[in-house]
């Protein structure tokens, strides 16, 4: 979050000095810290696209466990999966994520030069809205076997939108578990809650369900208000998340400005959905 994705691609040094500056500027932002708040409820009917969301047991609980793991054989043999339970490998996921320097409309994507994005220096207090921050391995009870991180700019923008795409595949149908996990801190944690980082906090203060994809087995997107150091200025990020067979693709949108972008920005969404689901006709 707060500007993850301005860590930078392997091209565009220019534009990357000029968004080291912008950080600085908003570098304060990072330091809030406040208690999670709220009595997780939420109607939250918008927020998932047919997906086990009922928030009895996040999926580090031995309910969520039983239940993604019975689903392994249910999951559909979608790209590079062997009856949807079989993870694709590193050499095969990162053939479905954008290539260094591929071109969405006006955005550009390209690998992060600082490591992963959202990785596991990023925790949740409590640990339940964990999901919410990050679905690096120890997010929930099942790590992923393969992973791709790539980030998608306007390369000339100094402050603009920033979406850190994730593709994650998973063994043993534990994916359905992930998405189970995800859809019960959305319901907990609606009311709030703190990220912590290595040096800094953010206070959460809404974790709203806003419109998912029409795409996959099963889709949730979340709009969330964060609160800056001063208590004054309100921040939006959003995170849309879609689970195909044993491979879940993520796509978490921000700004380093206190402009609502309103969503994730949708071609980026749906070009990297394409060149997924393109894989299947191979």
């Amino acid at each position: 979050m707060f500007g993850a994705g301005k860590q930078g691609r392997s091209g565009g040094r220019r534009a990357r000095l000029r968004r080291a500056a912008a950080l600085a500027l908003v570098g304060a932002v990072l330091t809030g810290a406040a208690a999670c708040g709220g009595d997780g409820a939420t109607d939250g009917d918008q927020g998932g696209k047919d997906a086990r969301t009922d928030g009895k047991a996040p999926a580090s609980t031995p309910d969520a466990t039983d239940d993604a793991a019975s689903a392994g054989s249910g999951e559909s043999g979608t790209p590079g999966t062997s009856g949807g339970s079989g993870a694709l490998s590193q050499r095969d996921l990162t053939a479905l994520a954008f290539t260094d320097g591929e071109k969405i409309g006006k955005y550009t994507a390209g690998e992060f030069s600082l490591g992963e994005p959202q990785g596991e220096d990023y925790t949740a207090d409590p640990a339940t809205c964990q999901p919410l921050v990050s679905l690096a391995k120890g997010a929930t009870a099942f790590d992923p076997a393969s992973e791709v991180h790539r980030n998608v700019d306007v390369a000339e923008e100094m402050v603009g939108t920033t979406v850190a795409v994730q593709l994650r595949s998973y063994n043993g149908g534990t994916a359905a578990g992930v998405m189970k996990a995800l859809g019960a801190a959305g319901k907990a944690c609606a009311g709030g809650f703190v990220e912590n980082r290595a040096v800094a906090k953010g206070q959460y203060l809404k974790v709203e369900p806003v419109k998912a994809p029409d795409h996959g087995d099963e889709a949730q997107a979340y709009r969330f208000t964060i609160l800056d150091v001063k208590g004054t200025l309100k921040l939006y990020e959003y995170l849309t998340v879609v689970r195909s067979g044993a491979t879940t693709l993520s796509f978490r949108a921000d700004i380093l400005d206190t402009k609502d972008i309103g969503k994730v920005p949708e071609e980026i969404i749906t070009a990297q959905w394409k060149k997924f689901e393109a894989a299947s006709t191979r």
